[in-house]
């Protein structure tokens, strides 16, 4: 056996164990945002007098222990042997390409939603990106969109500006909300 056999063999089998287990990808992937996700929650400058004691740092520290606990629990679980399963496309034809309009679609509004959020406020920014993620995904019915996407922003502010005490920016409509 020659020198330059044995790291080919070597590296061979180091590829082979990555193939086997690649879901320790998405443990690392998980881990690194729950310690985002906590370290931002916990470094949150929150005042708790005026919150009570459920605040805003309450769901994201229960989303980063979570994700943390699902990191650990997924990395057991493919160090054990476990494996995930192939994609079996349930209601999706894997041989068809992807659909880059409808994916290209709903960023452009999700851009312009974060673009329109401060100047014009979260009930008309919210409303214009529930009608066009509506549109997007293939809803075309221009007499009920508009009211339905105009009333899930109006209720979604509301609850998070009024009930929640997360303030969001208002934009014109401040003064009448």
């Amino acid at each position: 056996m020659t020198a330059s056999a044995v790291p080919e063999a070597e590296t061979a089998k180091r590829s082979s164990w990555m193939r086997e287990h690649s879901e320790l990808g998405l443990c690392v992937l998980l881990l690194a945002l729950g310690v985002l996700v906590l370290t931002d929650a916990l470094t949150m400058d929150v005042d708790i007098a005026q919150r009570g004691p459920v605040g805003p740092r309450t769901v994201p520290v229960v989303v980063g222990a979570g994700l943390l606990v699902v990191a650990a629990l997924l990395a057991l679980d493919v160090l054990r042997g476990g494996r995930g399963q192939a994609e079996g496309g349930e209601d999706v034809d894997l041989s068809e390409p992807a659909d880059w309009r409808t994916v290209l679609l709903l960023a452009g509004v999700f851009l312009g939603s974060a673009v329109l959020i401060e100047p014009l406020g979260f009930p008309v920014a919210g409303a214009l990106l529930f009608w066009g993620a509506a549109f997007a995904l293939g809803s075309r019915r221009i007499d009920r969109d508009p009211l339905i996407a105009a009333v899930l922003s109006l209720v979604t502010y509301t609850v998070f500006n009024n009930l929640l005490g997360v303030p969001l920016p208002g934009g014109p409509l401040m003064g009448a909300l």
